[in-house]
This record gives C-alpha cells, sequence and structure tokens, in this order.
C-alpha cells in the first residue's frame, strides 16, 4: 500500500520497518525530550501520515519501551483518523514516566510503532432493550 506521508525535518528518517516480519514501523522523536518523574509529555515523529481512506493508523509504544525508559502511554494507544493530517497535525505520542527519575528522550531516537490497519464505520440498528439475563461482568467466567 503506498501512504502519503510528510516529514517537518527532512533530516530524520520515514518512520522504518526495522525487520522484514515487523507489522508495525517505528516513528522517531524529532526532538530530545526531558520526562519529568510521574509526568506526561508528548513526544513529535516528525511524522504527518495521510491515513488513507477506509483505514486507521494506530500509534503504541514499542513493547520494550517501559521496561527501558520507565514510560508508559497512559492512553494505551493512539488512534489517527483519516481527516489528521494538515499542516499542524504532525504525530504526538503521549508518554507518562512512572519512575522516580527524569526519562530522557533523545532526538532520532524509535519511541512508538505505528500499524495501518482497515475499518469500517457502523450503521446503528436500535434494538429493544437488552435482556435480563445476564451473563457476568468482567472477569465472570474465571
Amino acid at each position: 500500500m503506498r501512504v502519503g506521508i510528510s516529514r517537518v525535518d527532512p533530516s530524520l528518517p520515514l518512520p522504518t520497518y526495522v525487520t522484514d516480519g515487523a507489522t508495525g514501523f517505528d516513528f522517531f522523536a524529532r526532538y530530545a525530550v526531558i520526562v519529568p518523574p510521574r509526568a506526561v509529555e508528548f513526544i513529535l515523529t516528525n511524522a504527518i501520515v495521510h491515513v488513507p481512506d477506509g483505514h486507521v493508523l494506530i500509534v503504541a509504544l514499542r513493547s520494550g519501551t517501559p521496561r527501558r525508559k520507565q514510560l508508559l502511554c497512559p492512553n494505551g494507544v493512539g488512534i489517527i483518523d483519516q481527516d489528521y493530517c494538515g499542516q499542524a497535525d504532525e504525530i504526538q505520542v503521549q508518554v507518562l514516566n512512572f519512575s522516580d527519575e527524569p526519562v530522557t528522550v533523545d532526538r532520532g531516537e524509535r519511541i512508538a510503532q505505528g500499524l495501518l490497519l482497515p475499518v469500517e464505520r457502523c450503521e446503528w440498528v436500535e434494538l429493544p432493550p437488552a435482556r435480563s439475563d445476564s451473563r457476568g461482568g468482567f472477569g465472570s467466567t474465571g
């Protein structure tokens, strides 16, 4: 699939698939950022992605980031819509430093990964109220 992308700083690489078997491509930090202890910061990725029609871009931290950097994504994942591709719509990664020490993310460091996935829009069909015989809530099946 061919996907449009604009780099804010052309001296940094495009998002990259690191191995032939990688399903996600890595985003690079555009600036060095120091994330204070127990704080949330945004990491700019240098990329404005023109998500193709019928797709969504999912952005998540790389799997080793919590262990190596003590950073989590407080919102879980980022969902990048098809219409988020204007001049000021550089993809940002929200990170939470869960440690008691400042954490540095270096310029050019691979900080997050992206997945382009097909999506369908829902057409809601309203039904009568739900049945009264519920199977239980979260964790109810053991």
